[in-house]
């Protein structure tokens, strides 16, 4: 009987290690659930329910670009008697034809938007083109009309009607800031005209600033292509949190860098676009330039971060709202001010005329201010940055006769143009400060730095002479003229193309 008793004691000891092991490790798993990251996501096990679903609101965009005739290059001729003489006058000739003019075509992405047929695409998939066809997914084509193309954020919005008024189907705009480096994303478009291709990656990196002070991009390993610009980038939710819009790639394929637009940004230009046909940015009107920690340190401040006002403009937003020269802003409308780079994406993005709180800091303290963003102007909202070192859309340097001629603002040489970049004494003409992106001017290659030696074979020496010219050729019935330029010790003839007058929207804008 003590036997059986002792078993029987030994039974009950043994259940209730057991319960009390089972009830930790319980315990152990509901604490280890409840520190797993909220947001994290597994690996989808197939995006085809995804791609399925969102394919039919992406489409080919296919473009007809007229290109003028060029002129046949001009031979000499061969004294009389020379041999091969007959051969020699046969060769030139050809060579002196005058070609007719051609066309070129080329192929992009885009995805429709809205039930209506707003589609979106990039500005250099549709830039110059006389003819835009959107091709669906089962290759029906519609003509598109152009509503809007902004050449400082690559965007573009365009129109299709469909049959009997039909509806499209249509894809609709996520929340990029909520995007994590690491999430699940998938792009669907055209590469190298290869309609409907899905590929898909992560989020590689965020914020990335790679050609232009508009747009911090979204970096990616979903696999783009030639011909992918234009097409959306999406979440697993099947919403688009980007615009694919360029590569990295030294061999022309990709090698796993890829960018897009953030949502955000290409909802607030396509908007712009939609409602005004050009994009209004925000404008404070100072100059800027970034803090360091040498900077901090001889103000005697632990702030080493921020945009330090270098000048405020007289009757600008940031005069009105109170900002002063030496101010450090840190934050704008409760955003973290990094940078002066930072500054200035934030206050393009304002809504025009919406007042915000502006942080600075000011003799060491902490000041608030209430400030209403402005309107930037359009020559300023396209002109090339390079020349401007403190971020307030104007040069440093040459601030004299200044003028905006066919997308480039023009001054004349001084000293001080000459030490800022390098320009050899024996050099004399008109200097080029900025150039407006996407103008015939940036499409040659004209640079801030580069000096106009000659027009038309004439010497210039200030804007107004440049303005002359021109002046004078557009009166000729002339659309193009001859620009002599030296850039960097090399000197060279441009056949620039002149901008459309009937262009009320600024250079480069439609």
């Amino acid at each position: 009987m003590s036997t059986n008793l002792s078993k029987a004691i030994d039974t009950r000891q043994w259940t209730g290690m057991v319960r009390l092991m089972l009830t930790a490790t319980l315990i152990l798993a509901a604490a280890m659930i409840s520190f797993r990251p909220a947001a994290a996501r597994g690996a989808p096990e197939s995006f085809a329910d995804l791609a399925e679903k969102l394919s039919p609101a992406v489409v080919n965009i296919s473009t007809v670009q007229t290109l003028p005739a060029r002129t046949g290059r001009r031979m000499p001729n061969l004294p009389e008697g020379m041999p091969f003489g007959d051969l020699w006058d046969q060769f030139r000739d050809r060579m002196e034809e005058d070609e007719e003019p051609r066309q070129a075509q080329s192929l992009g992405s885009g995805f429709i938007i809205d039930a209506s047929g707003i589609v979106i695409t990039n500005n250099h998939v549709v830039e110059d083109a006389d003819e835009i066809t959107v091709i669906n997914a089962d290759g029906d084509e519609f003509p598109a009309k152009l509503l809007g193309r902004d050449a400082l954020s690559d965007l573009a919005v365009l129109k299709i009607e469909g049959e009997n008024g039909e509806p499209f189907p249509f894809v609709k705009w996520g929340d990029s800031d909520k995007e994590r480096i690491g999430d699940w994303v998938m792009a669907i478009g055209n590469p190298f005209g290869l309609s409907s291709t899905v590929t898909a990656g992560i989020v590689s990196a965020r914020n990335r600033s790679i050609n232009t002070n508009d747009v911090e991009f979204i970096q990616t390993d979903a696999s783009i292509n030639r011909g992918n610009s234009g097409g959306p980038l999406f979440n697993m939710d099947g919403d688009v949190i980007g615009v694919n819009t360029a590569i990295f790639s030294p061999s022309g394929g990709n090698v796993g860098i890829g960018f897009a637009i953030p949502s955000n940004d290409a909802a607030r230009v396509a908007r712009e676009l939609q409602e005004h046909g050009k994009v209004r940015r925000g404008w404070l009107g100072v100059g800027i330039q970034p803090m360091t920690k040498e900077i901090a340190e001889s103000l005697g401040i632990d702030q080493d971060e921020g945009a330090m006002v270098t000048r405020v403009e007289p009757d600008s937003p940031a005069a009105k709202g109170g900002i002063q020269d030496g101010d450090i802003v840190v934050k704008w409308d409760g955003k973290e001010v990094e940078n002066s780079n930072r500054l200035s994406l934030l206050v393009k993005r304002t809504d025009i005329g919406k007042p915000v709180d502006v942080i600075v800091i000011r003799k060491g303290k902490r000041v608030t201010l209430k400030v209403t963003t402005g309107e930037l102007p359009a020559e300023l909202a396209q002109l090339n940055p390079e020349a401007d070192q403190d971020g307030d859309g104007r040069p440093d340097a040459g601030q004299g006769d200044r003028q905006l001629i066919e997308g480039m603002e023009l001054a004349p040489l001084n000293d001080g143009l000459r030490r800022q970049y390098e320009i050899d004494e024996n050099i004399n003409g008109v200097i080029v400060l900025r150039v407006a992106r996407g103008t015939p001017a940036a499409r040659v290659r004209i640079r801030p730095g580069t000096v106009i030696l000659g027009v038309n074979q004439r010497d210039v020496t200030n804007p107004t002479e440049v303005t002359e010219i021109i002046d004078a050729a557009r009166e000729a019935g002339r659309d193009r003229i001859l620009v002599l330029v030296n850039y960097r010790g090399n000197t060279v003839h441009i056949p620039l193309k002149l901008i459309n007058e009937d262009d009320e929207q600024g250079p480069g804008e439609e």
